[in-house]
């Protein structure tokens, strides 16, 4: 098996709607998304053989990716008012809703499902929030 590895890294605020602790409150952070994609055979033939995929493109999928969601404030549907929203955006904020609550874990699982949807072969997607503190989503 063969395995390849990249990450890129994003800046973005968010807060956990329901939680206890200093988390229920607006914060930033680093966030690194590294994926590690896999698959048995080389390519056999043309500019790319001897590869599983070229690094140019993983890259460009994950930058992409860590691209969408830099310099926003993220948040949970659901977790602001309509006039809190509405106030944020007069206000010309960027905003990005996301259906799930917005933590490493499910991040992770978000990033794992996009790039699956590109037709890569995601073994696993790390989301470091911190330096020291990650999540993983393998299938």
């Amino acid at each position: 098996m063969y395995y390849l590895k990249t990450s890129a890294a994003f800046d973005s605020a968010h807060f956990l709607a329901g939680y206890e602790g200093k988390c229920s409150n607006i914060h930033g952070h680093r966030w690194t998304i590294e994926v590690k994609i896999s698959g048995e055979e080389l390519q056999s033939s043309g500019t790319k053989r001897g590869m599983l995929i070229d690094f140019g493109d993983l890259k460009k999928a994950v930058r992409s990716l860590a691209d969408s969601f830099d310099h926003a404030l993220i948040f949970e549907k659901g977790s602001l008012r309509s006039t809190t929203i509405a106030a944020l955006e007069e206000e010309g904020f960027r905003l990005i809703e996301v259906e799930f609550r917005p933590t490493a874990e499910n991040f992770s699982r978000h990033f794992y499902e996009c790039l699956a949807q590109q037709g890569l072969s995601p073994a696993s997607v790390t989301v470091y929030e911190t330096p020291e503190n990650c999540a993983v989503y393998e299938v």
